[in-house]
């Protein structure tokens, strides 16, 4: 059978999470328009028992780190680098093809690339044909698969070409599993989606989200987690007027929580301050960032 690790690369919003999302099945990656929605590498498997498993792995968009945080986050694409397969270099069809390419290039890939050409059914006139054109002559290229993750289409397309270029090899974890990260993790990533979706764009990157409890009772799941903020100021603006916009966040996020686990769930918020975490290296490790 076919299995390895197939690493997602690319700029941010290029698509990569709702690619991940789309090839799997199940939303396992948070989707904002927002950059940088993504911090962590999120692994989650693709399995036909007897003939493939391949291991995704959606990682944050590259870019310049400006905090401990982002080097955390350019550490994750590192790692990615270093136990790839198979890389996928997702390029927005409307992007500046060679900022796109100057990214790419410093990746300096010891692995085949397939180059996915995203958002077709929103590319602008010629821009198809232009990109096909100007990776044609890119060493990295090993072929250019053009696709909608949006819209999924030519999905199958895709896992062929990465099926054909995927080592044979026994499978490296259980076939019933869709990813190796806890269900902590991914409660903690749907309150912080929902941050993204209801705040601004500011309040969103200095947030993050802490499960301290998970327990599993008869008739429910009772979860408690802390969002935390830098500032004062921050932290009045998720309560909001009477608790309103925490109320907001808590109902969004139960509703998903509870699709994602199967189980109703009492879900219980508070927001704490911890002025400059993200440049604190005790509070990245306590917050999942190592």
């Amino acid at each position: 059978m076919k299995s390895g690790f197939v690493n997602i690369f690319g700029r941010p919003n290029a698509g990569k999470s709702t690619l991940l999302n789309a090839l799997i099945g199940e939303k396992l990656a948070i989707v904002s328009p927002k950059v940088q929605t993504t911090r962590h590498r999120i692994k989650a498997f693709l399995n036909k028992p007897g003939e493939y498993q391949v291991i995704f792995s959606d990682t944050p968009g590259i870019i310049d780190p400006k905090y401990k945080l982002h080097e955390r986050m350019m550490d994750s694409v590192k790692t990615a680098l270093e136990d790839a397969d198979l890389a996928l270099l997702i390029v927005d069809a409307n992007e500046d093809l060679a900022e796109v390419d100057s990214i790419f290039q410093s990746l300096r890939l010891k692995v085949p690339a397939l180059v996915v050409l995203n958002k077709i059914d929103a590319a602008a006139n010629g821009k198809i044909a232009q990109a096909e054109v100007f990776f044609a002559g890119k060493t990295y290229c090993k072929q250019l698969v053009k696709i909608s993750a949006l819209q999924q289409s030519h999905l199958n397309k895709l896992l062929d070409a990465i099926l054909t270029l995927l080592p044979e090899a026994d499978p490296f974890y259980s076939e019933d599993d869709l990813s190796d990260l806890p269900t902590r993790f991914f409660v903690s990533e749907l309150v912080r989606e929902k941050i993204y979706q209801l705040f601004g764009d500011e309040i969103p990157y200095h947030t993050t989200v802490m499960v301290n409890e998970y327990t599993e009772k008869e008739s429910l799941v009772k979860i408690q987690a802390d969002i935390i903020v830098n500032r004062e100021t921050q932290k009045a603006i998720i309560i909001g007027d009477k608790g309103s916009m925490i109320k907001q966040v808590g109902t969004l996020a139960r509703k998903d929580i509870e699709r994602f686990i199967g189980r109703k769930v009492f879900l219980e918020l508070f927001v704490k301050v911890r002025p400059k975490w993200r440049d604190n290296e005790l509070q990245l490790k306590e917050y999942g960032y190592k």
